[in-house]
């Protein structure tokens, strides 16, 4: 046998590995022919080729296996007990650009899964691997690093600290100022994982200067690396007052408010997350926000948003509970244009409909008589007008904050009044208290007082009132009973 005919055998070999491990990765990219794949052994087969003499043909093995790797945690479990993770850390740190992108799509494939399957890519020294990986030349190498470090840190407190004990946080934020978009996204994407945990994680990234950083990218008009940004901002800002401090001086207020209106609907959802985050700390903080303008903006975010992307915004707004309802009356009593004033009647009623001790923050700062005076005032637009009457009735429909109630007993027309007293037939027949106080308040005198006709639902809730007192009472405090004693003293004859 000649030479050339004993390297034709060699050759023949090389090119069935090559055909054969590409075939493999072509059919591991459709999820049907997974566990066919799987219960062919195919993972054993996988491991061998990751050690070929081929560059090509380790780094399509790589490819293949990640693909396999990504269906399934059980594949991932197999990738574990095959000790294939060693061998892909151990190759990462002298193979090619093509390879290292392979093989760190493992490893993001396997920590993806859950916490267990991230530790074992710690334990093996991926987490280390990786690191090294962001200091790569390769745009895409660091792209691919950055993605595997984040789905590691992303599962819990502890994972996060080892990727940071790696020396993650300072090559991440560096990969913020590199050109390519795709690995500013996914570095970004890494930072919020990585903070979301814990203040001491979030005060890590805080440290490297990331927030000036993030800021900075706030308006790109890349709208996926827009949803990064303000998520990681985001998860730095919800841990405490001073990181939502420091997001507040990095002047990304009232920048982020533009983006409000972005034609990215997650980009939108991301920066009212923030503010959520923010103004939930205090008032000072909240404060901020509403004088640039993030009151009304949230508004009309809410107005154009539906579903779970609508969340955020009602939260915050849920928020401004305790740290805003004195703004919004603020700004009902200052404010002179009806636009402005809709706004901020709309933001009171989504804070007191939710529970009744939302609605009592609302009653307790007197707004029920000024939604009440902007619903009956003639000058107010039709707007402002629908507006009041519907924030009007979805507060008094939570409020069991008696005393806020009876100041809207002389005003009311019925379509409000009937609201007022259903709150009233709800509680005054399990409170002793509340039913002297409104007696000697005169609230029982103005209830007897009201006309409502015969088997209407606003008589129905009066006979529900009377029938919480004594029926002298009731008598004493109707209209018309001190004729009916007079009448009586003077018929009367002594014996």
């Amino acid at each position: 046998m000649s030479q050339r005919q004993i390297i034709q055998v060699f050759e023949q070999y090389q090119k069935s590995r090559i055909q054969f491990v590409q075939s493999v990765a072509d059919l591991a990219a459709r999820p049907q022919n997974i566990e066919i794949l799987r219960e062919a052994g195919v993972i054993s087969m996988l491991r061998l080729l990751l050690l070929d003499a081929v560059p090509g043909i380790q780094h399509t093995a790589a490819l293949a296996l990640g693909r396999l790797v990504d269906y399934s945690d059980d594949l991932a479990e197999a990738v574990v007990k095959e000790d294939i993770l060693p061998q892909l850390v151990h190759s990462l740190a002298s193979q090619n650009r093509f390879y290292k992108k392979a093989a760190a799509f493992v490893l993001r494939a396997v920590a993806k899964h859950s916490p267990e399957l991230s530790q074992a890519v710690v334990a093996c020294g991926g987490v280390n691997a990786l690191v090294l990986c962001l200091e790569e030349f390769d745009p895409g190498v660091k792209e691919a690093a950055a993605w595997a470090l984040g789905y590691v840190a992303r599962h819990n407190a502890s994972l996060s600290q080892s990727v940071v004990e790696a020396g993650a946080v300072p090559l991440l934020v560096l990969c913020l100022l590199e050109p390519e978009i795709a690995l500013k996204r996914i570095a970004a994407s890494t930072l919020s994982d990585i903070a979301k945990h814990t203040p001491e994680l979030a005060q890590t990234v805080v440290d490297t200067g990331a927030i000036a950083h993030l800021a900075q990218m706030i308006l790109n008009p890349d709208a996926k690396l827009k949803r990064q940004v303000f998520s990681a901002l985001s998860q730095i800002s919800k841990h405490s007052v001073s990181l939502a401090e420091m997001v507040i001086e990095a002047e990304v207020f009232p920048a982020a408010l533009a983006c409000l209106r972005d034609p990215d609907e997650y980009v939108r959802k991301n920066v009212t997350t923030l503010m959520r985050e923010v103004v939930k700390h205090t008032p000072e903080l909240s404060h901020v926000i509403v004088n640039c303008g993030g009151l009304a903006a949230v508004v009309d975010y809410l107005d154009n948003s539906h579903g779970n992307l609508r969340l955020p915004g009602i939260m915050m707004l849920g928020m401004w509970l305790l740290t805003g309802v004195p703004h919004l009356a603020q700004c009902l009593s200052e404010e002179t244009e009806d636009h402005i004033k809709a706004a901020t009647v709309w933001s009171i009623g989504q804070i007191g409909y939710h529970t009744p001790e939302h609605a009592k923050a609302v009653a307790t700062a007197s707004l029920l008589p000024r939604l009440l005076q902007l619903y009956l005032e003639a000058s107010s637009s039709q707007d402002l007008q629908t507006k009041s009457k519907r924030a009007l009735k979805s507060i008094l429909q939570k409020c069991t904050y008696l005393p806020a109630l009876e100041p809207l007993l002389n005003e009311a027309p019925s379509k409000i009044l009937k609201h007022v007293l259903c709150q009233f037939s709800k509680v005054l027949p399990h409170d002793a208290m509340a039913r002297r106080v409104f007696v000697t308040s005169g609230a029982l005198k103005k209830v007897q007082e009201i006309k409502a006709e015969p088997g209407s639902p606003l008589q129905e809730y009066i006979n529900a009132i009377n029938s919480c007192f004594p029926e002298e009472i009731v008598r004493y405090y109707s209209p018309g009973y001190s004729d009916v004693l007079l009448e009586r003293l003077e018929n009367y004859q002594p014996t």
